[in-house]
């Protein structure tokens, strides 16, 4: 597996895919057993992985726990990345939830006695509460850095107006910057080609990319009727399904793809990641959130797999989404000003940091 900085702004190394480990642990009702979750990581770590990632409330604490105990021999090679926001459980009430100071200063506290760890390399705010102003969430970041009880901050799951917001104010501040984004995004799920991918080239930010599988759609296996994974697991959450012509064409296109590469389905659409990845001027991370070590085997195998220009154009096709206003409006704008031929036009330099 290859390393890079997670994004321009840091020099925070990190192996090109990244564990999910949501399913550590059976607090949902659904997930791995202890030992299942370690064959996950010792298969995750075999393959030169060292990029963590987990959140307070992950199976009720328990992935954090597990986590915290699998990494314990070695504990600096890894880039230990968690999350506050949403509390650990059900039960927790208004002052155990959400982003405020109160409520991040206690879930990092909490979050290190479960990871057994004196610090964090990557604290998320896991998303936007609609109540918490912004400079506060900057401010206390910036405290726990300069306190050493965490390393780096990002913000997941928050809007992209907020995250540029954010990027600046902690820049004229002289506060600690924001590290990079966590979005969901994946051939079944492309809306952050509007806002998200723009920007983190723009700014430099480092992007996690949670479900680059769709929650399994991309494997094909419920196209085969298979009724394993997310889609009964966890109620049908976090799952994208083949509901409309883009669908459909998407997954086609990933089986026949995977068919001419004599490869699973999942390598494919992971590769197509990483395409964009290694073409990109930051660093965009898929996150693997396997429940299985076959799972696990059948996703580590797209860091060999090299897609051709021509396959890379079918997939583009068969999963884009219509842009809207402006972009629309820009496009067209641009189409007319060039004469019909605005691809031909010089891109504007991105400034940079």
């Amino acid at each position: 597996m290859k390393y890079l900085n997670f994004g321009r702004r840091t020099g925070l190394r990190v192996s090109e895919l990244a564990l999910g480990t949501g399913n550590f642990g059976t607090g949902w009702g659904y997930g791995s057993e202890r030992s299942e979750a370690k064959d996950v990581f010792d298969g995750y770590v075999a393959a030169g992985g060292n990029f963590i990632d987990t959140a307070n409330g992950y199976q009720v604490g328990q992935s954090e726990q597990l986590v915290g105990e699998f990494i314990a021999a070695d504990r600096d090679h890894f880039v230990l990345a968690t999350k506050y926001t949403m509390g650990v459980s059900p039960a927790d009430g208004v002052s155990r939830t959400g982003n405020s100071r109160k409520n991040m200063v206690r879930s990092v506290e909490e979050s290190l006695k479960r990871l057994n760890t004196d610090h964090i390399d990557l604290l998320w705010a896991h998303m936007a509460d609609g109540a918490t102003p912004l400079d506060e969430i900057l401010r206390a970041f910036d405290d726990l850095v300069r306190a050493g009880k965490i390393h780096y901050a990002g913000l997941s799951n928050f809007p992209a107006w907020m995250v540029a917001r954010a990027d600046l104010m902690a820049e004229l501040r002289g506060w600690s910057p924001i590290a990079g984004i966590q979005i969901e995004y994946s051939l079944a799920e492309r809306n952050a080609d509007r806002e998200f991918m723009p920007m983190v080239e723009a700014l430099g930010l480092g992007a996690a990319l949670w479900s680059p599988l769709g929650g399994g759609l991309l494997t094909g296996k419920y196209r085969d009727g298979s009724k394993e994974g997310r889609l009964t697991g966890f109620g049908g959450a976090l799952v994208r399904t083949e509901n409309g012509d883009r669908g459909t064409a998407t997954l086609d296109a990933v089986m026949a793809i995977a068919a001419e590469l004599d490869v699973a389905p999942s390598h494919v659409a992971i590769a197509w990641l990483l395409d964009k990845a290694r073409k990109s001027s930051t660093a965009l991370i898929p996150i693997l959130g396997s429940r299985t070590r076959g799972q696990l085997d059948a996703t580590l195998g797209a860091v060999d797999v090299h897609l051709s220009a021509e396959q890379v154009a079918r997939l583009d096709t068969a999963s884009a989404i219509t842009m809207g206003n402006p972009y629309d409006i820009i496009t067209q704008s641009a189409d007319s000003l060039a004469g019909g031929k605005a691809d031909q036009l010089r891109k504007p330099v991105i400034a940079t940091k």
